[in-house]
């Protein structure tokens, strides 16, 4: 059975993080204080706190790409992902990795987004037809 983690995470505006987190990703908004806000990311616990964000450089290689690291995201059921990718193009996102498929055909084979959110903090989004090959390879 999987269970909710919880990652807390330095933003630099937490009306910027608000816009982003709770608007164009449709994240619900939970507890929050003049230093931090929470969101539900997904059945997920994501704390937002004011500071400086984490230092990142695009160091990781998944197939022909390099994507920043550390970063941290999300699996989805492929109709969720398909509805938040449409989003997130609607909303005019630069993307570090465009929406697209990879190992295509294989039992991994899944969809992924690479974005960052306003604070620079960078964020990866799966999409697997079946949740059951997650762990696939």
């Amino acid at each position: 059975m999987l269970t909710p983690f919880h990652l807390a995470l330095h933003v630099r505006d937490l009306d910027e993080a608000r816009a982003f987190y709770g608007g164009t990703l449709g994240c619900t908004e939970g507890r929050s204080t003049a230093t931090w806000v929470d969101f539900d990311f997904f059945g997920h616990q994501l704390s937002l706190h004011l500071g400086a964000p984490f230092a990142n450089a695009a160091t990781g290689k998944v197939g022909d790409h390099m994507v920043p690291m550390p970063h941290f995201g999300v699996v989805l059921h492929l109709p969720d992902w398909q509805a938040l990718a449409g989003r997130l193009e609607k909303a005019g996102t630069d993307w570090v990795l465009a929406p697209s498929v990879r190992f295509k055909g294989e039992p991994g084979e899944q969809w992924t987004m690479f974005f960052r959110d306003p604070s620079g903090n960078p964020i990866e989004v799966k999409g697997f037809a079946a949740m059951e090959r997650v762990f696939s390879s």
